[in-house]
């Protein structure tokens, strides 16, 4: 186990989750398609002159390609499912559903890339980890967002999001370690095609009551961050294998949340601190695994 590709997941998860915390904090009243419309495009002008400078070039390979640009057009596809659970659903049942990702990632990665290598100690550290965000995110009846994730659309589509990012993590495992694309000419793709994939829906839900272009800077400071959590989590990537780090990387919902409780005084409070010590346990076991 890679003690580099852990400390990178762990920090990809920190920065990931300041950035989540920020973007509620101070970006609440934008619709959220306008916000990752912008925070994306300005990534993508930030991170090209360090795309340029590590050597980062599309891959020649017509495979390669079509896995790097399939796996960042699937990102945007989960995040889209994820607002769109979102709009339709209560924030209580759909957060916590859609944060299982390390429970699909395990078995796609088990099924398509035989050989990825697990201990038992890891495995079930990454379930540890997983029942950890869901923990920390449900609010009220516990058993309630896994009943509505099969019987009510907002539950539908957060299910289908959790289960898409899974075959992103393994597709992103499977570019920067078994195909060898540079790190970087991932992030430095994926950010132009997810603005993309936005835009149009951006531009129907652009408001009229807020003054974007007077927002630039935290846009840019917000967009410093995805880039730099981007790059670390790809570089994470290659070091470890996609079931160990996506619950790591995930843990940034850990982090939003006791943010969010520390600062906003959000509900419930102490229950998110006993969360957040179980996804310590379960990293622990993973780094032990």
């Amino acid at each position: 186990m890679s003690s580099v590709g852990i400390a990178l997941a762990l920090a990809g998860a920190v920065v990931f989750g300041t950035y989540v915390f920020l973007v509620k904090y101070r970006f609440g009243h934008y619709p959220d398609t306008v916000f990752v419309v912008c925070v994306y495009a300005i990534a993508t002008v930030l991170y090209a002159p360090v795309a340029v400078a590590s050597g980062a070039t599309l891959p020649t390979d017509a495979y390669a390609l079509a896995v790097l640009v399939g796996v960042s057009a699937l990102a945007g596809v989960a995040i889209l499912a994820f607002f769109r659970a979102l709009t339709l659903g209560d924030v209580s049942y759909v957060t916590p559903v859609s944060k299982v990702v390390p429970l699909f990632v395990l078995p796609i990665e088990l099924a398509l890339l035989p050989g990825t290598e697990l201990g038992r100690l890891q495995v079930v550290g990454v379930l540890v980890v997983t029942v950890a965000l869901y923990l920390a995110n449900y609010q009220g009846d516990l058993v309630t967002p896994l009943r509505r994730a099969v019987t009510l659309r907002p539950g539908q589509l957060a299910l289908a999001s959790a289960a898409t990012f899974g075959v992103v993590d393994v597709g992103k495992r499977h570019l920067v370690s078994d195909l060898g694309v540079d790190p970087a000419t991932f992030v430095v793709v994926l950010f132009p095609v997810v603005a993309v994939l936005f835009a149009p829906l951006a531009y129907r839900a652009w408001p009229r009551d807020v003054d974007v272009a007077a927002d630039w800077r935290p846009l840019v400071g917000l967009a410093v961050l995805a880039a730099v959590g981007q790059h670390v989590v790809a570089i994470a990537f290659v070091e470890l294998a996609a079931s160990v780090a996506s619950p790591l990387v995930n843990a940034q919902a850990i982090v939003a949340v006791v943010l969010g409780g520390v600062v906003l005084h959000e509900p419930r409070f102490r229950a998110r601190l006993a969360a957040a010590g179980l996804a310590v346990g379960g990293v622990s076991l993973i780094a032990l695994g």
